[in-house]
């Protein structure tokens, strides 16, 4: 759920009032909030019957405005709806739904650095990463108009004469997307902008404590149907927790249900979906590991572990978790990161120089806390950081941790700036460490050797998803396929050919000859 204050409603909704009256909040009136919201488009319109809760600001875990969330009666409103908005637009030509999502990317140019803003206030990221992931959903609007063009079937040929095999491409229907905290916005331009190319009308579930993203986002996607004359419902949105989750796990009416989050929430979403024999796209948690060699470009190795281990505070899926230093590099490397731990900014995410912005929640903050003592009492040794940061915020330090790679601890993902630093002698150790947790999604190797590099994107080498050499582990790139192996899910979205899980292949066999001969030769009287 959204953080909810402890005191009155009424107090809460005055300090709400005075909080979005702040000059430095006067951006959001430019992406159509209020100090008060409804957080529900269903059928074309704004609404929202169930609990009202609080937006928080991370830096200073002070109320920003309220919205209303949905209740189990919005979301059967808004599924009927969308059930019935469907038939009209799968039937649209897919270059001409192409043409809307071009319109979508469009309108979030114009409100680029308010949104960008606003994923900075309410998620915690500093500015520039703020930016960075509305500019995501831009460029994957770019990309999906492209496909819309390119959703090619194929022609096989049959082994029967005057007979014609055909690969058809046609829309599952409904599309769920259920995002997370860390990308409250960008996982749903990976999803929808495919989704609608591909015919699909789509529900997105925003996460709990991030909705004022989720309903600016959702007024700039509703103007455009609206101003095309389609049937606003192709694209609902709910603000909500579990239950309405759940509610969309649960929902024959939608085939396809894409969740982003943990591991442990994953497998449940995909147990009830498997149930009703619905299908998942799931990108889960994530443990990654940077390895460097000993012919590693030291510097370009030490600029990319700080990126992808302090980036987003340590709350990006892609975040570096594991640093693997050969032994011979193993001091070197390390003391240059301790220098450039020590000059990190911590501080406000939209102030200008800070490269740490605060943890998302109090309770972030305090799993930090936990996983620092359980980092010693496995025999963990603090290089660097290692406390929270004294303020009204969910502050950390910015930590560096030696650790045996045994170490049970190392297996979890503890999703907070804190970097496992170990060390290995050869390539094959390298290897078995990276390999050796649960999680598969994003690697990096840094080596100037091409027989390492070849062995590390082969079959023997990184079994994740996403497998890098000389850069960080996070920051893809859209026009690749993201997601990764194991208990991160299995699922891929954005580029390449995602889209084939967005849409329903039928092989069809023609006969426009007046004989039936039978596959294989068979003969049948």
């Amino acid at each position: 759920m959204s953080e909810l204050s402890t005191t009155s409603p009424a107090y809460v909704s005055g300090f709400a009032e005075m909080s979005f009256a702040k000059r430095e909040y006067e951006f959001l009136k430019e992406i159509g909030l209020g100090p008060r919201n409804s957080g529900c488009y269903v059928n074309g319109g704004w609404q929202g019957n169930g609990p009202v809760v609080s937006s928080v600001n991370p830096a200073d875990n002070k109320p920003i405005a309220e919205v209303s969330e949905a209740s189990i009666q919005d979301y059967e409103e808004g599924m009927e709806a969308c059930a019935d908005a469907t038939k009209t637009w799968m039937q649209i030509p897919a270059p001409k739904r192409g043409e809307i999502v071009r319109q979508i990317g469009d309108a979030l140019r114009t409100k680029l650095h308010h949104l960008g803003r606003l994923v900075s206030l309410e998620m915690g990221k500093i500015l520039a990463e703020g930016i960075g992931e509305v500019q995501e959903i831009i460029d994957m609007c770019d990309f999906a108009v492209g496909l819309s063009r390119q959703l090619n079937g194929s022609v096989i040929p049959s082994e029967r004469p005057n007979h014609m095999m055909l690969e058809m491409w046609n829309p599952l229907g409904i599309v769920g997307v259920i995002t997370a905290f860390n990308f409250p916005c960008a996982v749903l331009g990976w999803n929808a902008c495919i989704a609608l190319v591909c015919g699909n009308s789509v529900v997105w579930k925003g996460a709990p404590t991030t909705p004022l993203i989720t309903i600016a986002m959702t007024k700039i996607i509703a103007g455009v149907f609206e101003k095309n004359n389609l049937p606003g419902a192709i694209f609902t949105a709910f603000c909500g927790g579990a239950e309405i989750g759940q509610a969309i796990a649960k929902d024959p009416r939608v085939p396809l249900v894409s969740f982003t989050g943990s591991s442990k929430v994953g497998l449940m979403v995909q147990q009830t979906v498997n149930q009703r024999y619905g299908k998942c796209l799931l990108e889960l948690s994530g443990n990654n590991a940077i390895i460097v060699m000993d012919d590693a470009d030291i510097e370009l190795a030490v600029r990319s572990v700080l990126f992808a281990a302090v980036g987003t505070a340590g709350q990006r899926c892609t975040t570096c978790r594991r640093l693997l230093l050969h032994e011979s590099v193993y001091e070197k490397v390390l003391d240059r990161l301790c220098d450039v731990y020590k000059q990190v900014k911590v501080g406000n995410p939209l102030e200008k120089g800070t490269l740490l912005g605060p943890l998302h929640t109090p309770v972030s903050r305090e799993n930090f806390v936990k996983g620092i003592e359980k980092l010693k009492s496995q025999g963990g040794k603090i290089i660097c950081g290692g406390g929270i940061v004294e303020s009204d915020g969910n502050f950390v330090q910015p930590t560096i941790v030696e650790i045996s790679s045994s170490a049970e601890v190392v297996k979890e993902e503890l999703f907070a700036p804190v970097l496992h630093v170990m060390k290995f002698q050869t390539l094959k150790e390298a290897i078995e460490i990276n390999n050796s947790v649960p999680q598969g999604l994003s690697s990096s190797i840094f080596t100037r050797r091409p027989e390492i590099i070849f062995k590390w994107i082969g079959p023997q080498g990184s079994d994740c998803g996403i497998v890098n050499v000389n850069i960080p582990t996070n920051g893809a790139e859209i026009g690749g396929a993201f997601g990764g192996e194991k208990a991160t899910g299995g699922g891929r979205e954005a580029g390449s050919d995602s889209w084939k899980q967005y849409m329903r292949r039928s092989t069809c066999t023609i006969n426009y000859g007046s004989e039936l001969p039978l596959a294989q030769g068979i003969n049948f009287g």
